[in-house]
């Protein structure tokens, strides 16, 4: 009989202080005074604000002063948040709420998503995500995959803003990233995405691979890239390198342009001392303009070019 009434006196206290932002549902709840511990079974559903958590079992650590902490929940329990229409859901083997700071973690083959509608928009796997309610930051960590519209990522961690209402405002992809789009692929270090501009940065030992109509693959190495969805266009600065067909380019800033009927890339702009080596010739220029399709390019200020072994092959003549 005393541990029933412990078990009421701190719910009450705590629902009086929280009004009506906590509910705590269950088939039984257990308080145990030298745990501190309320130890909630069967059908386990807790309310706070606009966040639901259920689970067939959890338990809820109490502090001082008879105050509810931290909520734990076993047994791959589901959590979701309703804004206006969009939805986010949170699933794990295991999750813990602070009921004080309103920060939920999944930990353990945990899954993460925003749908809008019945569409989902983002679906985020990892060993262990953090969210914050207050300031919508999903931070996710371990093994991180990601799928956001039609762009799929991997990376080591993620760093996920959203808005009030659920939309996504900025993503962050930390150590061995890489980014796949239709057949596009970008790796680097540190990726940064902006959903509003539709612009991607990245940055550590970038590379990007991108295909031509007719398959053919263009491979872009540099310090930093910069690709505009929009305008599907790249930006590479710092040791700059392109790969394509029998062409090799370097210089230390490049930009990547498609063609203006087609909208596949197209036009590649090397801007300062640059050098392209096409089979046995090597051109350095201040400029170099490369034509995908057809296949040429054009060297403008202080052109120099070389052509090896030509000696050799006057003599086989």
């Amino acid at each position: 009989m005393k541990k029933i009434l412990i078990i009421m006196t701190l719910i009450i206290s705590t629902l009086t202080v929280l009004a009506s932002d906590l509910i705590i549902e269950s088939k039984t709840q257990v308080f145990s005074d030298k745990e501190k511990k309320i130890k909630l079974d069967g059908g386990v559903k807790v309310k706070m604000d606009n966040l639901t958590v259920e689970s067939p079992r959890a338990e809820v650590s109490v502090r001082r002063g008879n105050k509810l902490d931290t909520a734990t929940f076993y047994d791959k329990p589901y959590a979701f948040e309703i804004n206006a229409n969009k939805k986010r859901e949170v699933k794990a083997n295991i999750l813990k709420v602070s009921l004080i700071n309103k920060v939920v973690r999944a930990e353990g083959e945990s899954q993460s998503s925003i749908i809008e509608g019945n569409t989902p928009i983002v679906v985020i796997n990892a060993d262990e995500q953090e969210y914050d309610t207050r300031s919508n930051i999903m931070v996710a960590i371990g093994k991180v995959s990601m799928r956001y519209k039609d762009i799929e990522s991997w990376s080591d961690k993620a760093v996920i803003v959203a808005d009030p209402k659920g939309g996504l405002k900025k993503l962050d992809l930390i150590g061995n990233a890489k980014v796949k789009r239709e057949q596009n692929v970008s790796e680097g270090h540190h990726f940064v995405y902006n959903p509003l501009t539709e612009e991607m940065s990245v940055t550590g030992n970038t590379k990007t691979t991108a295909y031509t109509d007719d398959g053919k693959k263009l491979v872009l190495h540099a310090d930093y890239q910069q690709y505009n969805k929009n305008q599907n266009s790249y930006i590479g600065n710092g040791h700059v390198k392109i790969w394509f067909d029998e062409y090799y380019a370097q210089g230390p800033k490049v930009s990547v342009f498609p063609d203006v009927n087609t909208g596949k890339l197209n036009e590649v702009y090397f801007i300062g001392r640059s050098k392209i080596i096409q089979q046995d010739k090597d051109i350095v220029a201040d400029k170099i303009k490369l034509t995908l399709d057809p296949k040429d390019f054009q060297a403008e200020g202080n052109v120099r070019t070389i052509i090896h072994d030509i000696e050799t092959k006057e003599n086989n003549l």
